[in-house]
């Protein structure tokens, strides 16, 4: 490695080492080593052949010098050439190592990413709405990405650098020391210089990159936020697009600013050390040439000093930064294990029933009190990007909720917007655990049922429709993944989609866009619902699931929901009134508390709650009415 390289890695380090000095458990110690366990074998591979490696390197300077020696002294060409294939040996045996060591680095490496990633990824997938609803999206991945990346350099670059120069470092010592110990110490003295501006001017370029790192941060959110389709619309909508257009030149234009900046500060450096380095073996051949004229010295030391003051200078440096670099691999570490950390308040008891019993199911809620988690149970900081945690939280929203839907029975929940009604169905489904009382499914408690136990029973359809970035069909078979074709144009055609789907120049494999924006509202809705038809649950819960459909497809979907939940418990929340009359039960929620169950006719004739929305409703709908027929 040139002095100019080892330069340019020492600047690196410097600008990418951590924000902060913290301090590590031996908990901490001990997770790192549960994770790198099963590599263990490759591990000591690695490290043993790191120290085979940099014996190779102390090796080949010395038979350089001997080659100089042989030749100054006139001795035989078949020394010279034994000593030549010597040092050919070794490069063959150093390139052959080098493909080893890469090989096991990479399976180290990549084989503690996937364990990690798949640790954090299975835990995630376990927490509770409530941490998804907090957590930016960005930060969450970025534990998935580069934190994942940083922990798993601390075992395939920085264990194995830390091995390897130290024991460079002293056989590059001994042997210098034992060819000349002024020329040595004169090279070491050289050795602050090298070492010192390079961990300072590390840091000044830190903060420099940390600003670039800030903005480009912003720029990445505003173009994530306004080049999906809402956000381009709202920005459209406001008229915003030239001042759009100006914060982010802003912001472009400084990160700019800072590059020249950046790479004229990293040059300056890296010619300055390049210079030093220079100096350091103009010494060695001013020094070494002269103790080599008086006999001191022969003239193959001389040479093979000058080669070996790179041998030393490099794993110097690098150790003088490894700190850096165990550090920056341990906050990667912690950070992931933040997220490990956090306990999903959703987990399967011990002997867990994995089954509802067959059979039409009754759901039951009994005496049912609830607050939402605090912040603190369910999130990070780090992952909101907050300093504090919201303290907010923990307040009842659910106050002694009644009520039994009888199996094939249609429930309908209604009230005021916020007064519990999709609260009340997410506790059903269990995204949540109720506080007090009991939610029930064929009276079992859903807390002594599994997670698929619930899945396999109860089917939601929500109030925004969401699709994932896929085709038709892989929507679909995310219900069933093991439904045939014809299941699929079934499901199509009991939703009313079937004949749209079929006129799609990719039928099935059409892709529906982020969240399902290349379809309309009232479509992407309907392959929702063909979605939940897919699942086939027993039990249903539809969140306002008709509230993005114009009269037309509202009628059709109706007819299809009609069909598909004969013989099915159905918990239906509903804002328009007119699509839950022929329910066998309506339950109307205020403020977390029910205040009238019964018919439509009976809730009507009671002049109560209900009939007071019942009437307000209609109202608006016939002065909506009177208001389209005059435009």
């Amino acid at each position: 490695m040139s002095m100019e390289s080892i330069a340019w890695s020492q600047v690196y380090r410097g600008m990418h080492g951590p924000d902060e000095e913290r301090a590590f458990s031996g908990a901490t110690a001990r997770r790192i080593l549960a994770f790198a366990r099963p590599h263990r074998r490759k591990l000591i591979g690695f490290v043993v052949l790191s120290v085979v490696s940099a014996g190779l390197a102390v090796a080949t300077p010395v038979l350089a010098g001997k080659v100089v020696n042989a030749i100054v002294a006139g001795d035989s060409r078949s020394v010279v050439v034994s000593l030549a294939l010597a040092i050919a040996g070794l490069a063959v045996a150093d390139a052959g190592f080098g493909l080893i060591g890469r090989w096991l680095s990479a399976s180290i490496g990549e084989g503690l990413i996937l364990d990690l990633r798949t640790a954090v990824f299975d835990h995630v997938q376990r927490m509770p709405i409530a941490f998804f609803s907090r957590t930016r999206t960005g930060a969450l991945v970025s534990r998935l990405n580069n934190d994942v990346i940083g922990a798993q350099r601390a075992f395939s670059q920085t264990l194995s650098g830390v091995v390897a120069n130290v024991v460079t470092l002293v056989l590059t010592l001994i042997v210098m020391l034992g060819i000349s110990w002024q020329v040595t110490l004169l090279a070491l003295v050289l050795l602050p210089v090298f070492v010192m501006p390079a961990r300072r001017m590390g840091r000044r370029l830190a903060g420099i990159q940390r600003e670039a790192a800030d903005h480009n941060a912003a720029m990445g959110n505003q173009m994530t936020e306004r080049f999906s389709a809402p956000g381009a619309t709202l920005v459209k909508l406001f008229g915003r697009p030239a001042q759009e257009s100006a914060e982010f030149a802003a912001r472009a234009a400084r990160v700019a600013q800072i590059g020249v900046r950046t790479a004229m500060v990293q040059t300056t450096f890296v010619t300055a050390l390049t210079l030093v380095s220079a100096l350091a073996i103009a010494v060695v051949y001013g020094v070494g040439g002269a103790l080599a004229l008086s006999g001191t010295l022969n003239a193959g030391d001389v040479v093979a000093l000058s080669l070996l003051l790179t041998r030393l200078y490099a794993p110097l440096t690098a150790l003088a930064s490894a700190r850096v670099e165990v550090m920056s691999a341990l906050v990667s570490f912690e950070r992931v294990f933040e997220v490990l950390d956090l306990v999903p308040l959703i987990q399967d008891r011990p002997g867990a029933a994995n089954q509802v019993p067959e059979g039409p199911v009754a759901v039951e809620l009994d005496d049912v009190r609830f607050a939402y988690p605090a912040a603190d149970k369910v999130s990070l900081a780090s992952l909101e990007a907050v300093a504090t945690l919201d303290t907010r939280g923990g307040e009842e929203v659910l106050h002694g909720i009644s009520l039994r839907a009888e199996p094939g029975q249609v429930v309908a929940l209604v009230g005021s917007s916020g007064a519990g009604k999709s609260t009340i169905a997410q506790l059903v489904s269990r995204l949540y655990d109720v506080d007090a009382g009991a939610v029930r499914l064929a009276g079992i408690d859903v807390r002594d049922l599994t997670a698929d136990a619930i899945r396999a029973t109860v089917g939601m359809v929500t109030q925004d429709g969401h699709l994932f970035h896929d085709s038709i069909r892989g929507n679909l078979l995310l219900a069933r993944p093991d439904a045939e074709e014809q299941e699929l144009w079934d499901a199509l055609e009991r939703a009313r989609l079937g004949s749209l789907v079929r006129t799609l120049p990719d039928g099935l494999d059409t892709v529906v866009g982020e969240r399902g924006y290349r379809l309309s509202g009232g479509e992407r809705q309907r392959l929702t619902i063909a979605r939940l038809l897919m699942k086939q649950p027993r039990v249903v819960i539809l969140d306002e699931a008709t509230a993005s459909l114009d009269s037309t497809s509202e009628a059709a979907v109706q007819a299809a929901l009609g069909e598909a939940l004969a013989g099915r418990t159905a918990l239906v929340i509903a804002h328009r009134l007119s699509t839950i009359r022929a329910a066998d039960l309506i339950a109307v929620v205020e403020e977390g508390r029910i205040v009238e169950q019964g018919t439509h006719a009976e809730l009507l004739l009671a002049g109560g709650r209900y009939e007071e929305l019942y009437r307000t409703q209609f109202a608006e709908d016939d002065g909506n009415l009177t208001r389209s027929r005059v435009s």
